[in-house]
């Protein structure tokens, strides 16, 4: 097991347009949560994304927070 821990957050918000990533409010911008796992952050990015599916601008992201902390890790993911 590696000594690395891979942070994932998902956010999501309402989109300004469906042609760009520009959140309409960025104030409201929500924080669904840090995961510990890649696959763990896609389950809550679909449950967060399944429960707004009626709304075309709403949109749900994965931030490889441990890419950001740390550029040069190598975590070996292909995402």
């Amino acid at each position: 097991m590696s000594d690395k821990q891979l942070l994932h957050l998902v956010i999501g918000g309402e989109l300004a347009a469906l042609d760009h990533i520009q959140f309409r409010d960025p104030s409201k911008v929500e924080f669904v949560g840090a995961y510990p796992s890649y696959d763990a952050a896609v389950k809550a990015w679909r449950a967060a994304a399944q429960s707004t599916v009626d709304n075309a601008l709403m949109r749900y992201f994965i931030i490889h927070a441990h890419k950001l902390l740390d550029p040069d890790l190598d975590d070996g993911e292909a995402h």
